[in-house]
């Protein structure tokens, strides 16, 4: 199982997967908005997001940002968005794809990885609750 960094050539695969990731949540985005943000993937700016991809022909995807934390000195690394294509579930590429963030951030010198996930997202939990500590926090936003 190869887990990789985005490349400029990934855009006809790469957004497919995001599209069925925002479809998930009942969203979508435009095509010129996927444009802007595969850039932004690839700009190399370590303040903005990064993205890893399972396979070489992508099956998978993980978006996530390093920033800085009121609380402690070190930054921390927060995982956005992480999906994998329905027919390569149960492969053990979500997995994959969150074990190489954590290495990114150790990497980066990261306290740690945090991610946000809906209460309905049953599938998706098992996994997180394997690798992960649910804490108690609730979000709220402006709506």
């Amino acid at each position: 199982m190869t887990i990789r960094p985005l490349a400029a050539t990934d855009f006809d695969t790469w957004s497919p997967l995001w599209a069925a990731y925002l479809a998930f949540y009942e969203t979508e985005r435009s095509e010129a908005h996927h444009r802007a943000y595969f850039a932004r993937l690839l700009s190399g700016d370590p303040h903005d997001y990064s993205c890893l991809l399972a396979g070489e022909t992508p099956l998978g995807l993980a978006h996530y940002v390093f920033h800085a934390h009121g609380w402690q000195s070190e930054p921390v690394c927060y995982l956005q968005d992480l999906y994998v294509d329905p027919s390569a579930r149960g492969r053990g590429l979500g997995r994959a794809l969150i074990e190489a963030v954590y290495a990114a951030a150790k990497s980066r010198g990261a306290k740690g990885v945090y991610w946000m996930t809906q209460h309905f997202n049953t599938d998706a939990r098992v996994l997180y609750d394997s690798v992960g500590t649910l804490t108690p926090f609730i979000k709220y936003q402006q709506p």
